[in-house]
Parts: structure tokens; sequence; C-alpha cells
């Protein structure tokens, strides 16, 4: 495996996971009171968001040709951070 490769499926493995535990947080939110509930679902929309925009950032890195892969990396750890921001501060409102 090229180290190319290996960062591809990194960052496809750190996505699913955040992803899998989203699930989590999201049944949590679920069962929230009332009044708390719709801010809940508001920003689970968001870190639905943030998720979409990751996976296609991923999806161009897989189809990046060598001119553009250390572009695309760049781009790619910024939206998977802001990815992980939003889920970790998401988490700690439950």
């Amino acid at each position: 495996m090229s180290k190319r490769d290996i960062y591809i499926e990194k960052m496809k493995l750190q996505l699913d996971e955040l992803n899998a535990k989203m699930s989590v947080v999201e049944a949590k939110a679920a069962e929230a009171k009332d009044d708390v509930r719709e801010k809940y679902n508001e920003e689970m929309r968001k870190l639905r968001h943030h998720s979409k925009l990751a996976l296609a950032k991923l999806d161009q890195l897989k189809e990046a040709g060598d001119e553009s892969w250390d572009k695309l990396v760049a781009e790619m750890v910024k939206v998977s951070d802001a990815f992980k921001h939003s889920f970790n501060y998401f988490k700690s409102q439950l």
C-alpha cells in the first residue's frame, strides 16, 4: 500500500468512527426533553452537514492527481478537524 492509500484509509476510518459515534449521540439527543430536543436536532443537522463535507472531500482526495494532492490533504485536515470539533462540542452539551 502506498502512503497515499494509507492516508485515505486512515481518514475513511476516522470519519466512519465519528459517524458511528454520532449515531449513538443522536439516540441520546432523541431522548432529551422537548424544550432542548429542537436545539439538539439543529446541532445534529450541522453535524450531518460536516459529515457530508468530509466524505465529499475524501472522495475528491481519492480522485486527486499528484499535482493537487497536497492542497486537498490540507483541505481534508481542515474539514475533518471542523467535523471532530463540532462533534466534541455537541457531545459535551448532552
